[in-house]
C-alpha cells in the first residue's frame, strides 16, 4: 500500500487511491470468515433472539462458547496464545458481522475487544500465556470496567484506590465500577486504580476473588440481553503480577484500548445499517398503500438511497481506517515492536478511529429511524425487528467516549499533531492563499470523479480556512470554544467519510469498468453533491464564531471561491440506487 500516511493528514491534500484499502480487495480467506460469521449468527443467534433479549440462564454463555469452537473469538490473539493472529480487516470483519445478532453483539464485542485486547498489547509473557488461551475459546469471559460513578467521560478522575501490601505480593483494591458490559458472567475483568490515590494503573483481576460482588442488572434502553451491572471490589486483593503493562500508565492503556473500541463499533454499525436495510426492504415491497408497494413511492426511494449511500461511505471510511491500522501495525511487529510501539502505531490514528466511531454510529441512528418510518405503525410494535433495531443502536453514540467527546477529540488532536510538527497543518494553512488565487481561475470540470475529486479539494481549502483562523484566533484557548471543535470535527468526519467513497469508486473504476463502477458512482456524486452546503454552514459558523467586521467580510468572500459549487440532480440518481437495492433486497454491494 505504499508509504504510511500520517493520522489527519487527509486533511492537508490529496490522497493516493493506491493507498487505500477497499473491501473489493477482500481475499478469499476474507470471505471465506465472512460467511462463516453470517451463517453462525443466522443459524445460531437470530432464532434465539428472545431468549437473548430476556437473558435466559446461559444462553449468552453457550453462544459466545460456540462462537470460540469455531475460532470467531480470537482473530486478534496472536498464534502463539491459540488465536488466529488476523489482521484488522478481518477483525473488523467479523465485527460487521456478528452485528447482525442484536444485543449478543454486544456480549461479543465487550469480550473479545475491550475485554481481551488489553492484554494482546499489554500483557506481559506470563499474562498472556494464562488468559489469552482461555479467552480464545471463551473457557474463560471478559469484561472491561472502566466507568466510575463520578468517572464516565472523564476517565481519570477514577475514585478505585490500590494499596500494595507491605510484603509487596498484592495490591488491595477498593471502588465501584459502573455499566459494565458482561459483568453477570465475566471470569476476567480488566480494571483500572490509582495506586496509593495517584499513579492511575490498570490490573486484570478474576472475578472470583474474595471482595468482587457485582450489583443489580440494568434495566435498559436497548441491547437487553447483555449483561449491564456495576463490579465492587471491597479489600480486592490482586496479585503484582496482575498489574497490566507499567505502574502509573493506566491512562495509556484505557486510552489506546478505546481507540480500537472506537474503529470497532464503527464496524459493529455498518452491519446493524445493512441488516436494517435488508428488513426495510422485504416490508417496503410486500406492504400496499394506494394499491402498489409503499417501495415505489419516490419517498421511500430517496430514505431507501440514502441508508444505501450512508453504508457505501461507512463501509468505505471503515475498511479503509483497517488498511491503514495493519499496515502500521506490520511495521511495527516487523521491526519487533514493544507495547508501547504497538500503542503508538494504534495511536497514531486517533483522529480516524474517533470519526469511525461518530459517523458510524449516527449514520445507523438514521438508518433505524427511517427503517421505524417505512414501517410506520408496525415498526413502534416489539413484534417487528426494527423496533429493536432503534433501541439497540442509541447506546452507540455513548459508548467508548460520547460522542461529544469523540468530537473534541479530532481537532484536538490535529492541532496536537501539529504543534508537535507531526503534520505540516500550519504550513497548509499559509498557503491557503496562493491556493484561492489559482481556484478563482478554475474552471469545474465536468467529468465524472473528476468534478469531484476538485469538490473535495475545495472542501478540504475549506477545512484549513476555517481550522486556520480558529487556531491562529484563540490558539491554546481553542479547547474550551467547544462550539467551534464541534463544527470543525463535522467538517473532519464528513471529509474523511465522503473522501473514502470517492477513492474507492475509482478503484472500482479502474479495476473493474464503468458497468460495475456504475452504482458507486452515483453514490459518490450524491455524497459530494450533499457535501457541500454542509461544510458551508460550518465553515460560515466557525467564521462568524472566530472573526468580526472587516475581516470577516473578507473571509467569507474568499470563502465563496471554495463554496461556488453546481448542483446537480440528484433524484435520479436516487432512484437508480432504490432500485438496485430492491433487486439485490439489500445492500447491493455486500461480497459474500
Amino acid at each position: 500500500m505504499g508509504e504510511l500516511i500520517k493520522g489527519g493528514a487527509f486533511l492537508l491534500g490529496p490522497v493516493d487511491e493506491a493507498t487505500v484499502f477497499t473491501p473489493e480487495e477482500f481475499d478469499e480467506i476474507h470471505l471465506m470468515i465472512k460467511n462463516t460469521v453470517l451463517d453462525y449468527i443466522e443459524n445460531e443467534v437470530v432464532p434465539k433472539i428472545d431468549q437473548i433479549e430476556a437473558k435466559e440462564e446461559g444462553v449468552a454463555v453457550e453462544l459466545i462458547r460456540k462462537a470460540g469452537e469455531l475460532g470467531l473469538l480470537s482473530s486478534d490473539i496472536p498464534e502463539e496464545y491459540d488465536g488466529e493472529g488476523g489482521d484488522k480487516v478481518t477483525s473488523m470483519l467479523i465485527t460487521e458481522c456478528v452485528s447482525g445478532g442484536g444485543s449478543f453483539a454486544t456480549v461479543f464485542g465487550a469480550h473479545t475487544g475491550i475485554g481481551t485486547l488489553p492484554i494482546v498489547y499489554y500483557g506481559n509473557e506470563e499474562q498472556k500465556k494464562k488468559y489469552l488461551p482461555v479467552l480464545a475459546t471463551a473457557e474463560k469471559i471478559a469484561a472491561y470496567a472502566l466507568t466510575e460513578p463520578e468517572a464516565g467521560s472523564d476517565a481519570m478522575n477514577c475514585k478505585t484506590v490500590a494499596i500494595l501490601s507491605e510484603d509487596g505480593k498484592y495490591y488491595t483494591l477498593n471502588g465501584e465500577k459502573t455499566f459494565i458490559t458482561n459483568a453477570a458472567w465475566a471470569d476476567v475483568i480488566i480494571t483500572y486504580a490509582k495506586i496509593d490515590g495517584e499513579k492511575f494503573t490498570a490490573f486484570i483481576i478474576d472475578a472470583d476473588t474474595e471482595g468482587v460482588s457485582l450489583g443489580a442488572e440494568e434495566g435498559k434502553m436497548g441491547i437487553h440481553g447483555s449483561s449491564t451491572r456495576s463490579v465492587i471490589l471491597e479489600d480486592v486483593k490482586v496479585p503484582v503480577e496482575n498489574m497490566l503493562w507499567v505502574e502509573g500508565k493506566g491512562h495509556h492503556v484505557a486510552f489506546n484500548i478505546l481507540n480500537v473500541g472506537r474503529f470497532k463499533l464503527g464496524a459493529g454499525c455498518v452491519g446493524g445499517c445493512k441488516r436494517a436495510l435488508e428488513e426495510t426492504v422485504d416490508y417496503a415491497l410486500e406492504r400496499i398503500q394506494f394499491k402498489q408497494p409503499i417501495a415505489d413511492f419516490n419517498l421511500t426511494k430517496y430514505k431507501v438511497a440514502q441508508m444505501a449511500i450512508l453504508i457505501y461511505a461507512t463501509e468505505s471510511l471503515v475498511y479503509r481506517l483497517g488498511g491503514m491500522l495493519d499496515q502500521a501495525l506490520e511495521k511495527v511487529y516487523e521491526a519487533g515492536g514493544d507495547a508501547a510501539e504497538i500503542a503508538a502505531a494504534i495511536r497514531e490514528y486517533t483522529i480516524e478511529c474517533s470519526i469511525a466511531k461518530v459517523y458510524c454510529s449516527e449514520a445507523l441512528d438514521y438508518v433505524v429511524d427511517e427503517a421505524v418510518q417505512i414501517y410506520g405503525g408496525y415498526g413502534y410494535c416489539d413484534e417487528y425487528p426494527v423496533e429493536r433495531a432503534y433501541r439497540d443502536s442509541r447506546i452507540n453514540r455513548i459508548f467508548e467516549g460520547t460522542n461529544e467527546v469523540n468530537r473534541m477529540i479530532i481537532p484536538g488532536t490535529l492541532i496536537q499533531k501539529a504543534l508537535k510538527g507531526e503534520v505540516p497543518f500550519m504550513d497548509a494553512v499559509f498557503g491557503l492563499g496562493d491556493e484561492l488565487k489559482k481556484l478563482r481561475e478554475a474552471e469545474e470540470p465536468v467529468e465524472s470523479l473528476a468534478r469531484e475529486e476538485f469538490i473535495l479539494d475545495k472542501m478540504k481549502k475549506l477545512f484549513l480556512m476555517a481550522s486556520g483562523n480558529a487556531a491562529q484566533k484563540f490558539q491554546e484557548a481553542l479547547t474550551d470554544e467547544q462550539e467551534i471543535l464541534v463544527l470543525l470535527a463535522n467538517m473532519a468526519m464528513e471529509i474523511f467519510a465522503v473522501e473514502s467513497a470517492l477513492l474507492r469508486t475509482k478503484k472500482i473504476l479502474q479495476d473493474k469498468g464503468e458497468e460495475e463502477a456504475k452504482l458507486p458512482l452515483a453514490m459518490t456524486k450524491v455524497l459530494v453533491n450533499d457535501m457541500v452546503p454542509k461544510l458551508e454552514a460550518w465553515a460560515k459558523d466557525v467564521l462568524a464564531g472566530t472573526l468580526e467586521g472587516e475581516t470577516l467580510v473578507k473571509t467569507l468572500s474568499g470563502m465563496n471561491i471554495l463554496t461556488s459549487v453546481q448542483p446537480i440532480n440528484t433524484n435520479t440518481l436516487r432512484r437508480e440506487v432504490a432500485d438496485a437495492v430492491y433487486e439485490s433486497k439489500g445492500y447491493f454491494l455486500d461480497r459474500r
